[in-house]
């Protein structure tokens, strides 16, 4: 036994995390039918499901942000909506409104918020106040519509795509919507052999639905995966590890450290603890270890870790400054 291991009293069994990885060996195999190739950003997708948090592409365009987060919702047995974010988009397009009908009254119509999976493309094309409209279903898991509050169907994700190159037309996603997504993702083109596959199996000239993607998991079943999740045992060690990095993203006593503006909230600690706990789960163990923390560090601060212009006008991003507090920062 591990320093990091829990006692057969408090961890979960091997057998229950088996069951799992099965079910993420099979997401994974579905998704692999229209996606090839970064099997880090399936993972992460994974790992936000586990989680149950919400999750930002970023990548050029082209590379089917859009086309595997689509591919996780369907593999996932559950309802999803996709919404195009357009600089014309209401409020109300995303939630709802309340109409009158002169035979029935006043009634509420529901907009595609109301799903399991919100496949949110292109978010950033949508001013802030349309923008807006997804805090409350992302943190409470409710949407108001007039005097009305409704509960959204759990599971709920939001899974948003942007595209980092474009200036005109965009807007900065507010900073209370950007943490509030758990992770934010950013990837690149496919390796040359993947593209390969690409080419010869891509969906551009064929219906999404005839590749013919099996639900292999369930709503409630992904509940159980997430109640699984939180009783991944971790260790004291680990928590004081991920409160240490943390802290060091509001200190300036470490290189680069002068570039951060606003370092992580405390809903950055709570996202470390969580992820590293899916990561353990996602490799087939049932304690965390330092390398899950690890792992997951980036997708969770680099959107979280709020620059200076002058860090900007220099070339320095969040990951040179994640990378410096690694150093820093001593694992257990």
């Amino acid at each position: 036994m591990t320093s990091f291991e829990a006692t057969s009293a408090t961890k979960v069994s091997l057998q229950e995390v088996k069951k799992v990885t099965e079910v993420i060996d099979a997401i994974k195999h579905e998704v692999r039918k229209v996606f090839f190739g970064h099997e880090a950003v399936v993972e992460s997708l994974i790992r936000a499901v586990l989680c149950d948090g919400h999750i930002l592409l970023e990548g050029i365009p082209g590379i089917a942000k859009t086309l595997v987060i689509k591919a996780i919702a369907a593999a996932s047995g559950c309802t999803s909506n996709r919404i195009q974010f357009t600089v014309d988009l209401l409020p109300t397009d995303i939630t709802g409104l309340t109409t009158y009908d002169p035979n029935r009254g006043f009634e509420v119509v529901k907009g595609p918020i109301f799903a399991n999976f919100i496949v949110a493309d292109e978010i950033n094309r949508s001013p802030p106040k349309t923008q807006s409209a997804l805090i409350e279903a992302m943190q409470e898991k409710q949407v108001t519509i007039g005097k009305t509050t409704f509960k959204l169907s759990l599971p709920f994700f939001v899974m948003a795509n942007e595209n980092p190159l474009e200036t005109e037309g965009v807007y900065t996603l507010p900073e209370a919507q950007v943490d509030r997504f758990l992770f934010k993702v950013v990837f690149d083109y496919p390796e040359p052999d993947d593209e390969k596959k690409v080419m010869e199996e891509n969906v551009t000239f064929k219906k999404f639905e005839d590749v013919d993607i099996r639900a292999v998991v369930s709503p409630k079943k992904i509940i159980d995966m997430q109640q699984l999740t939180h009783k991944i045992y971790l260790d004291e060690k680990i928590k004081q590890y991920i409160i240490d990095i943390v802290t060091k993203t509001r200190k300036k006593d470490f290189k680069y450290g002068e570039f951060i503006e606003l370092g992580g909230s405390p809903r950055a600690s709570i996202a470390l603890y969580i992820a590293s706990k899916s990561e353990a789960l996602l490799r087939g163990r049932n304690y965390v270890i330092p390398k899950d923390v690890d792992k997951v560090i980036y997708d969770i601060l680099r959107h979280r870790i709020i620059l200076s212009y002058r860090a900007q006008a220099e070339g320095v991003d969040s990951a040179k400054i994640i990378n410096e507090i690694l150093k820093s920062v001593k694992a257990p």
